[in-house]
This record gives structure tokens, sequence and C-alpha cells, in this order.
């Protein structure tokens, strides 16, 4: 016999979980006790704030394409938690989150700390249940995981009564996951979508989705290049093509560049493979006509309900992206022109100007595409900061990129954490705002108490920057709540054991950065930035004025 918890924990392990994220609940203490007897095959990493857990749990599904697990007590613990829950389902990033629940008898009298989680979670999560009884956890277990990993990944949410949790069951324990192959294109619908691009005059790739194979990729880059068809990457997707190929042309998300949305407006034939079509991608909507494009649109993805969802397609595939990747074969066209254009504006993209500032991020930027391993993860949250790892960074097909699409501020410190807890020996590389850092700042005691060493780059210019830049552009001069005076960042890291130091030249960083890289405690390192440098291309001041002399 075996109580709820340890059927649910026994459960994870042979279905090849590895790491939990969570804070301790006393709603949840019969998981909490199966785990003690897990050490060594499911690891729990215990978070200093549940928004900060579900970061990490997303972030750790997005990274390994297993589902990121996060357990939470009731109430203020999952409310706070579902901000990663939110992120992981914009990210169509699999994670499973399991949140204690009052008993089932108190249930529906508004007991302390209780909520309806179906009824909270049903439009944010993939799928949200409760397990009513013990002799149901393996099957809604499996079926989470099934729900979490496959079609569009993205988040489950299942609540856990504490009799539940208690009560004995000799019902066994899962053996294993079940294994659902990715489905397949059918040949008619590959030779279809073949002769729509080799009937093109400016065809276009775009890619998206973070449920790809090694092999998935491969196979992409292989078609593109043979094909010689330029490729743009959805909103913060862009590790998942080689930004070294020739065929790379730069990612389609905020901050778009002049040429990348040229090349979706020009475009007759675009080939979609597993984009869920947000709105950062499609520039509001704004780039394919609703619902019916102008361009020719072969969309590709694993689940049959994003198919048509907002554009309705010249062909629609029901198929995984690896799987449709494999199935290509070359095409040819009179389009060498057209790709080489595409490739030359990603590469001028890269040129930043002069920044006014002490630190100018333009020449940082540049620096890490120098020095960093070929296989660096680089993290980063939500912020007029990001545009520097995401639009000024290259990545190589080792490379990865953990950011958010839901553009959620405190992201980034916690997914650096996972990403050190999944692979210790990477570089990890965490880009944050001075307002960013300091939504999820606490987790570096996270990261000190799991051996968690990522570094952290820490743009501080004193201000909410993002909205700062809409205030200047919208009500110029009319400055509310977007100063903010911060504290002594080098002594709070050095608080928490990290190696800390303030970087006001732009010709210290490389020093600086050397010593991060050297540290084996991780680093957060405080970079001088001025508020007038908050776009690439466009001062404060700037901003201020072209606003003015529009009025």
């Amino acid at each position: 016999m075996r109580n709820g918890g340890q059927l649910l924990v026994e459960s994870l392990v042979a279905l090849g979980a590895s790491r939990g994220f969570g804070v301790p609940g006393e709603s949840y203490l019969a998981v909490l006790d199966a785990l003690h007897d897990t050490r060594g095959r499911l690891d729990f990493v215990m978070c200093r704030n549940e928004g900060g857990a579900a970061f990490m749990a997303a972030a750790w599904g997005k990274l390994t394409g297993q589902p990121g697990l996060c357990f939470v007590t009731r109430g203020p613990g999952v409310t706070n938690a579902s901000i990663g829950v939110h992120t992981a389902m914009q990210d169509s990033a699999p994670m499973i989150l399991f949140v204690g629940q009052v008993a089932t008898g108190m249930k529906g009298r508004e007991a302390f700390q209780e909520i309806d989680y179906p009824a909270v979670f049903g439009t944010v999560a993939k799928w949200a249940v409760e397990i009513d009884s013990v002799e149901r956890v393996p099957e809604i277990l499996a079926r989470a995981w099934v729900t979490a990993t496959t079609g569009r990944p993205g988040p489950v949410v299942i609540a856990l009564p504490e009799d539940m949790l208690t009560d004995l069951t000799d019902r066994p324990a899962l053996t294993g996951p079940a294994p659902i192959a990715e489905p397949a294109p059918g040949a008619d619908a590959v030779a279809r979508a073949q002769a729509l691009l080799e009937n093109a005059v400016r065809p276009l790739i775009m890619v998206g989705g973070c449920n790809w194979t090694d092999a998935g990729r491969r196979a992409m880059q292989d078609f593109a290049e043979a094909s010689n068809i330029p490729v743009v990457a959805a909103f913060r997707y862009q590790d998942q093509f080689d930004n070294f190929s020739g065929c790379y042309a730069g990612e389609a998300g905020v901050g778009m560049p002049a040429h990348v949305r040229a090349l979706v407006t020009e475009a007759d034939v675009i080939l979609a493979v597993n984009l869920r079509f947000g709105e950062m991608t499609t520039d509001g909507y704004t780039l394919l006509d609703v619902p019916v494009p102008a361009q020719n649109l072969i969309h590709v993805h694993g689940s049959d309900r994003e198919i048509g969802k907002i554009y309705q397609p010249t062909l629609g595939i029901h198929a995984g992206p690896n799987e449709f990747a494999a199935a290509l074969a070359p095409v040819s066209g009179n389009w060498a022109d057209w790709r080489a254009r595409a490739r030359q504006g990603f590469e001028d993209s890269l040129n930043a100007p002069p920044q006014p500032s002490p630190v100018d991020m333009g020449q940082v930027t540049a620096h890490l595409r120098e020095v960093l391993p070929g296989d660096a993860i680089l993290t980063n949250g939500a912020g007029n900061f990001t545009v520097w790892p995401n639009k000024f960074y290259k990545f190589g097909p080792q490379a990865r990129l953990l950011a958010p699409q839901s553009g959620a501020m405190g992201y980034g410190l916690p997914a650096a954490i996972a990403a050190k807890v999944a692979f210790p020996g990477r570089t990890v590389v965490c880009f944050a705002g001075d307002g960013d850092f300091q939504m999820n700042c606490q987790e570096l005691g996270t990261a000190m108490q799991a051996g968690a060493q990522p570094i952290v780059l820490l743009l501080n210019n004193g201000i909410y920057g993002t909205i700062r830049a809409h205030q200047e552009r919208h009500y110029p001069g009319r400055v509310s709540g977007t100063t903010m005076e911060n504290p002594d960042f080098v002594q709070l890291a050095r608080a928490y054991g990290y190696h800390a130091e303030r970087v006001a030249r732009t010709e210290d960083f490389p020093a600086a950065f050397a010593r991060a890289l050297a540290s084996d405690s991780g680093a957060v390192l405080d970079l001088d930035i001025s508020p007038e440098a908050l776009t690439p291309r466009q001062t404060l001041t700037q901003m201020r004025e072209a606003a003015l002399a529009k009025r």
C-alpha cells in the first residue's frame, strides 16, 4: 500500500522526471515526504517564491522538451505561480504545475486558501484538473504528461486535495511514458507544398515553437540551404535555426527590423512551420491579412487547432515540425537575389551605432559574440534591454535562447538557474534590466543553494525603460512612475555569495566578463547604462523631440 503522494512521485520518476522546482507548502506535505526517498532520481529545487519556481519549470520545459515540474501550495502560492503557467502557454512549452488543495470534504465552502482550479486556470493552461480520488492518480498523471508534450506543447495544472494525498491505495504506479509518435505529413501534402514553393518568385520559410529535435532542425536547415530560401524565426525562437547559415534572415518579433517586415509582406509563398502566429510575429496581425493572407500560406503544425485559427492557409498540413522537415526534398527557383538580400539585411542589422551610454551595449554584445562558447544559453526577461540578446547575438546550432513570448518581467534569472541545473557545464548568461532583475532577484538564493552559477548582466539605467519610451512617444515630457531608486546591486549579489562588480565603462567590460566566467560562484555585473540609450537607434531625447514635433 502507498499513499497518494508516494503514488504521484513514483509515477513521475517512471515518466522520466528528474527535477522539480517549488516552494514547500503544508498543502502537499505528503508529496514532499515522498520526494525524500527519491534523491538522485527526482530532486526538489527549493525556490524563494512561487513565481520564480514556475518560471524555472517553464524554462526547463522549453530547454529540454520534457515537462518542467513545479510544486506550489494553494491560494496565494498558485496565484503567484500563474505567471509561469501563462508564460509556458504562450511559449508552447511543456510544464506541469502541482498545487495543493483543501480536503475534498471542505470544497465549495471558501475554505482557507481554496480556489476552483479548473475554473481559474481553464483559459490559462492547456488543461486544468483536480484529482479527487487516489485511485486516479496514475490515470490523470499519464494524461497530463501526454497533454503537456504532444500537439502544441503547453502547461497542465493538477490540484491535489490534502486528504487524497494521504489516502492509501494498492494501485500500481506508472511504469513509463506512453510512446506517442509525432504526426507525419502525407506524401500528397508534401508534394503540394513543394509545388507551391517551386512556383514561387519570393518564397520565405518561417519557423517557431520549442518542440524541435536536433535532427529536425538539421533537416530544416538542409532543406532551406539546398533550396536557397531565406528563413525568418518567430518571436524569441531564433535559436531554432542556425543564425550562421546563409539562409537565416532574422527574427520577426518586437522591434521588428525593416528588412524582416519587408520579407514577410513581399513574399508570395510562406512556409510557416510550428508557428502559432502571435501578435509580435505578425506585427499586430498587419503583415498578413486576416483571415485570408495575400501571400500563399503553407501552415504546418503538430496541433490541428492551430491551423486556420487566425489565417486560412492555402495549404494546411497537420504534422510535427521534425517529421515534416524530414519529408522535404529540395526545390529550386530563380530567387537567389531574394535570398542574398534577406541575408544581407540580417548582417547589416547586427551593426549598432555607438550608444550614448557609459557602457555601450552594442560593443558589449559584439564582444559576447566573439567570446561565448557555441553552446552558450542566453536568457532574458522583458524590457527594452532584450533587444541586445534578441537582435544582436548570433545563435549557432548548439546555442539556446530562453525568453518569454508572454513578455513576463523577471523570467530571465529563474530561467538561467534552471538552465544551469539542467546543464551545469554550459555557460549561461542572463540579460536583465534593473526593474526586471528586481522582480525575482531573491532567486539568487535558490541559485546559491542549488549550486547553479549563471552570469547576470544587469543593465542598470534607473528607469522602467519600455514604459518610459511609450511615455515619451505618446505623452512627451510628462513622466510619471518610471524612475527608480535602486539598491547597491553589487552588495546585494555579494550577500548571496555571488561574484559581483560594477562596470562603469565599455572598455572595462571584457576584463570584468572574463572574471565572471572564471568565477565558480556565478556573477552579477552591474552595467552603467544611460537612460538615453533606450533603443539602439533612437535616444530618449530624440523620442521626446519627435513626439513634440508632431503636436
